[in-house]
């Protein structure tokens, strides 16, 4: 597949040849694909092969890249049950139940929602992202509910991903979190990165890339809080490294970023009953994608979506209430 050559305008010219691709609307891809793409030699600057992401770029330089057909996608199809709340020609939306792992890994080959997918939609996904996520145009956590979107052909696949990249994706999550936010509501700007101390986790850094999360409090509980978060940007576990190192107020069973031993909450027999109820309730973090809005790339039409918490979610929220009640 090819894609249409770009030109370096003046603002643009000292940019680096990844970050440079990675801006450009149409072509959908992340950066570190981009950046193996280059390496594997498929870009070209001013018809040059040029095999290093860093490469600095200059004013008037041409630069084209193309994309290989997707390699055969050596995963089994499984007829896994997935809740598809949209469908057409073109993209699916789909309400992901906590555990489903979104794509596979070296480590995870079967029991996730790509193979879920390749089973339902046959041939039909897109391989603009590589062979081990087809289709895959954002994800969500394993342990993280609500409302993801995937694309069916490569056309909606880039437009989708330039709508992402461009912030007019509608993102609306709920979460459940120990303490109270101060304030109860704003803007959170840390750059997230990996954790120098522990591979598995993520952090706050200066090195990381940059990340925002606005946030609101919808309800406050005696020792919980009730929030909304609204996505400006989708790094690794945003909104969970966000509560929980900026507002130190953890996602309630949360057991990567601190969600089953809180810190700050007054240790009476009470709270700690409270503590040990909610998270045997939740049995995974309390975050859930409840809204997603987009402009369809075919019709043009826009579309919103909806999805209610899972039962847990719930259930946690009527445990955290009880304890209002009784007071």
């Amino acid at each position: 597949m090819s894609i249409p050559e770009y030109r370096v305008e003046d603002d643009d010219s000292g940019i680096r040849l990844d970050s440079f691709l990675a801006l450009q609307e149409f072509l959908g891809l992340s950066r570190s694909y981009i950046s193996t793409l280059i390496r594997n030699g498929h870009v070209k600057v001013d018809g040059i092969t040029t095999v290093k992401p860093s490469t600095h770029l200059r004013s008037s330089q041409i630069v084209i890249v193309n994309v290989p057909d997707p390699e055969p996608i050596d995963l089994t199809p499984e007829n896994i049950p997935i809740d598809i709340v949209y469908e057409d020609a073109h993209l699916i939306v789909v309400d992901k139940h906590a555990g489903l792992v979104v794509h596979p890994t070296p480590s995870t080959r079967d029991g996730t929602l790509v193979n879920a997918l390749l089973h339902h939609c046959r041939d039909t996904l897109s391989g603009i992202s590589g062979d081990l996520r087809p289709g895959i145009v954002h994800r969500l956590d394993k342990d993280t509910t609500g409302l993801m979107m995937v694309a069916k052909d490569d056309e909606t696949h880039r437009h989708l991903s330039a709508q992402l990249a461009a912030r007019t994706v509608k993102r609306r999550y709920v979460a459940l979190c120990w303490g109270f936010p101060s304030p109860s509501q704003g803007r959170i700007d840390g750059p997230i990165g990996r954790d120098p101390y522990n591979r598995q986790k993520m952090t706050v850094i200066e090195s990381g890339r940059r990340a925002a999360t606005n946030y609101k409090t919808l309800k406050k509980y005696s020792i919980a809080s009730l929030i909304e978060c609204r996505l400006e940007t989708g790094r690794t576990h945003q909104i969970r490294v966000h509560m929980s190192v900026m507002k130190k107020c953890p996602i309630i069973s949360d057991s990567k970023y601190g969600g089953m031993s809180p810190k700050g909450i007054p240790s009476t027999v009470e709270n700690r009953e409270l503590v040990s109820d909610a998270i045997r309730l939740a049995g995974h973090q309390m975050l859930h994608a409840e809204t997603l809005g987009f402009t369809h790339p075919i019709t043009c039409e826009e579309l919103e979506f909806h999805s209610a918490p899972p039962i847990e979610f719930r259930l946690v929220q009527k445990k955290l209430d009880s304890v209002l009640q009784d007071k």
